[in-house]
């Protein structure tokens, strides 16, 4: 994939998967799956508890990368990098209600924000401003192989 197209790809709802190294090197990097918000452009945008581990390990590397896939053939996938540009804490309540609407709809969003409103005091917002790119689209490859009758 390309500028544009990868762009709308990680802006479209996913699941991510969050990546972020341990800066002392005492154990692999975490990796998490996580709700994200990404508009082209922007920065990605992801919540999490104040006290996790997640929280801290992202405090002392600065960055993290996050990859979010397409799990349907063909296959596609986009991962990005860069370094953290902000954190709000407590957490940003627009962005949490931005955020919940994109995962779960707006009768469910609206239930999920009530029984989780905890989290406006628990929980904190970290920005990151993608650097690196990384994709793949293996829609071209797949066709290589459609028809195919294993004669090969």
């Amino acid at each position: 994939m390309q500028g544009d197209e990868r762009e709308r790809f990680l802006a479209d709802t996913h699941v991510g998967v969050l990546g972020v190294t341990d800066p002392r090197g005492v154990s692999a990097p975490l990796l998490v799956p996580v709700w994200y918000r990404y508009e082209p452009g922007k920065d990605v945008v992801v919540q999490t508890g104040r006290m996790s581990l997640k929280a801290r390990l992202l405090k002392e590397a600065g960055r993290f990368s996050l990859c979010v896939q397409d799990e349907t053939a063909p296959y596609r996938y986009v991962s990005v990098e860069g370094p953290i540009t902000s954190v709000a804490d407590p957490m940003d309540a627009a962005e949490r209600e931005a955020m919940a609407h994109r995962y779960l709809g707006a009768a469910e969003a609206r239930d999920y924000l009530v029984g989780t409103r905890d989290q406006l005091i628990d929980d904190i917002t970290f920005r990151m401003r993608p650097e690196r790119w990384r994709s793949a689209d293996f829609a071209a490859f797949a066709a290589e192989f459609a028809g195919a009758d294993g004669a090969r």
